[in-house]
C-alpha cells in the first residue's frame, strides 16, 4: 500500500482520537444529563474542554482538504518522495498540534498548523502540473 494512504489511515484514527478526547471532555465539563438529553442550550465550554473541541473542529477543517488530495494524487499515480513527506508532514504535525493547542500554548502550535498545511501543499502540487 502506498505510503499516502498509509498516514490518510493514519489521519482518519487522529480525528476518531480527537473526537472521543473532546467529547469526553466536554461530557465530563457540561454533564452526563446534558450530553443525553436534547441539547437544546448547549453552555459555553472553558479551559481544556474548550481547547479540545476546537482542535478537533480545527482538524476538521483541514482534513477533508489532506483526503481529497491524497486519494487524488493516489489515483492519479503522482506520488513521490514530495507526497510522502507532505503526507508524513500532516499528520505528525496535527499530533504535535493536539497537544499544544489542549496546553495553551502559543505560537508553537500556530507553527505546527503551518508545518501541517506545508504537508498539505507537497501533496497538492503534483495534481497541479
Amino acid at each position: 500500500m502506498a505510503i499516502e494512504l498509509q498516514f490518510l489511515a493514519w489521519a482518519l484514527v487522529l480525528g476518531f482520537v480527537q473526537l472521543l478526547l473532546a467529547d469526553m471532555l466536554v461530557t465530563r465539563q457540561r454533564g452526563l444529563a446534558w450530553n443525553t438529553g436534547p441539547r437544546d442550550t448547549s453552555p459555553p465550554l472553558a479551559g481544556v474542554a474548550g481547547r479540545s473541541d476546537r482542535a478537533f473542529r480545527n482538524f476538521l477543517e483541514t482534513f477533508p482538504f489532506f483526503a481529497a488530495a491524497v486519494l487524488a494524487v493516489t489515483m492519479a499515480g503522482r506520488t513521490s518522495e514530495h507526497t510522502a513527506l507532505g503526507v508524513q508532514l500532516y499528520v505528525w504535525a496535527r499530533v504535535v498540534y493536539v497537544p499544544l493547542y489542549l496546553g495553551g500554548v502559543r505560537y508553537v502550535r500556530s507553527l505546527a498548523w503551518v508545518v501541517a498545511m506545508a504537508g498539505l501543499v507537497l501533496v497538492l502540487l503534483p495534481l497541479l502540473r
